[in-house]
């Protein structure tokens, strides 16, 4: 038997104990699942939208408890906890509403025959392999569609996720979902391999890092079995002009602290014009120099806690790795805070060398860029050929249509004038390169794990098209 431990970064202790499945125990959980699939499959639309309607009831009345669990999981502040849920709940109700809408045949041009139409059909059981940064949402945004869909689900979450990933099984069972259609397991990274490979599996979908990516891209390509990768990301933030400039500032940072830093589609890299760049640079210090760091429960902290102390670890070194090879100018914080728990100063930095690790790699941590360019063009340039990732960006001017034109240039699956990193049920998401592919959310979520299965309809004395 193998057991892990809450590890809590607020305060850097080990709390309850959890127990990993054995590898024997895989067989079970797919027959389960499978068989549960079958029946949940052949369910009627207006079923399925009311376990997601009836589950995010459930969510909003267990909104304080879910809170406390990521905060103690991984530190999230309780207002960015608040949140997080209210997207959640968001989520579940747009798919129940549209549910009719989003499932309802599409017919096409007859071609010679009576009728031809696509009718969108379940794939069968997928395995969600899910990060601990949002950890309800990110499961919300595959499971609703999905679940809609009449798909089955396993969820992997990430092992610092023990409670908040329970909880997203236990809710959708008290709002009415069959057992063994949502099925969350305790298991190891090196786990995932066989279940990807197994013929019960028939989908897999990721929201991690690239090495994980990598490797479920592999063997799900190996087995012939779709899969949807949502990475990480390098995302700029181009600011066109000095009209509210410390406005623009504070909403950079407000973005960019958000969840302390951990979030794959905050901008990490601000492009500001020669003209001001000094001072933004001027205000930024001050600005992130006054943020303050605490416990999730403080109300009066600014930033949390990493989520783990060798996260934190892992940021401080490669900033002073950075600093000392000259490939970066740290201008405030970058380091560690000396209390229990996995705290760090937020940091700002600038004359940063784009081929260098801190500038070609995300930083997932509390941490900003402040890149110098000369002119419209170059900013673009710097966008999108420093950086490989290809997941979201902004770009912030008085002139709505200068900026419109811009983002319309940039190379990324998300792109927002005057605003960032906006997520919501209706509005697709996913990025391009190093970033992933696959889109979720919207009509695109129930566009990857899905079955468009064509029927075409002839009487006997239709003329159908030649045969290939």
């Amino acid at each position: 038997m193998v057991t892990f431990a809450l590890q809590n970064p607020n305060t850097g202790t080990d709390e309850e104990q959890f127990e990993r499945i054995e590898d024997s125990d895989r067989d079970a959980i797919l027959d389960r699942a499978t068989e549960a699939q079958r029946s949940w499959q052949e369910t009627s639309i207006d079923q399925r939208a009311g376990v997601l309607r009836a589950v995010a009831d459930l969510y909003e009345q267990h909104k304080d408890q879910l809170i406390e669990n990521i905060g103690r999981e991984m530190g999230k502040l309780r207002p960015w906890g608040a949140a997080e849920l209210d997207i959640v709940v968001g989520i579940y109700r747009w798919y129940a509403d549209n549910a009719h809408q989003l499932l309802a045949p599409e017919e096409l041009p007859a071609q010679g025959a009576d009728r031809s139409y696509v009718v969108k059909r379940p794939l069968g059981v997928l395995l969600g392999i899910m990060p601990w940064n949002f950890p309800y949402y990110q499961v919300a945004r595959w499971a609703a569609p999905n679940l809609l869909l009449g798909n089955a689900l396993v969820l992997k979450h990430a092992g610092i996720c023990p409670l908040s990933s329970q909880a997203c099984e236990d809710l959708l069972i008290d709002a009415g979902l069959p057992r063994g259609v949502f099925q969350n397991i305790y298991a190891s990274g090196s786990q995932m391999g066989p279940f990807i490979a197994d013929k019960r599996i028939q989908g897999v979908s990721l929201t991690g890092s690239e090495g994980a990516g990598s490797a479920v891209a592999k063997t799900a390509g190996e087995h012939y079995k779709k899969s949807l990768l949502e990475l990480g990301g390098n995302d700029p933030f181009l600011v066109l002009d000095a009209d509210n400039l410390e406005w623009v500032l504070d909403r950079y940072v407000d973005i960019r602290m958000f969840a302390t830093g951990q979030a794959c589609n905050a901008p990490k890299r601000l492009i500001v014009q020669p003209e001001f760049y000094d001072r933004t640079v001027a205000y930024l210090e001050k600005a992130i120099g006054a943020l303050t760091v605490g416990a999730y429960d403080d109300p009066d902290v600014d930033v949390g806690p990493l989520s783990s102390i060798g996260a934190r670890d892992e940021i401080v070194d490669r900033l002073a790795t950075a600093a000392r090879e000259g490939t970066a100018t740290i201008r405030v914080g970058g380091k560690k805070i000396d209390r229990d728990g996995a705290y760090m100063e937020p940091a700002l930095l600038t004359d940063v060398d784009p081929s260098a690790d801190v500038g070609c790699n995300e930083i997932f941590g509390p941490v900003a860029i402040v890149y110098k360019a000369d002119g419209v063009d170059e900013a673009v340039r710097i966008a999108n050929e420093e950086s490989e990732y290809g997941l979201s960006s902004s770009v912030w001017s008085s002139d709505v249509d200068k900026a419109h034109e811009v983002a319309a240039r940039l190379k990324d699956g998300m792109t927002f004038v005057n605003e960032h990193a906006v997520t919501a049920a209706g509005l697709p998401f996913g990025g391009v390169g190093r970033s992933g592919y696959g889109r979720e959310l919207a009509q695109w979520g129930v566009g990857e794990f899905v079955n468009e299965k064509l029927i075409r309809v002839s009487g006997q004395q239709s003329v159908g098209l030649s045969p290939v």
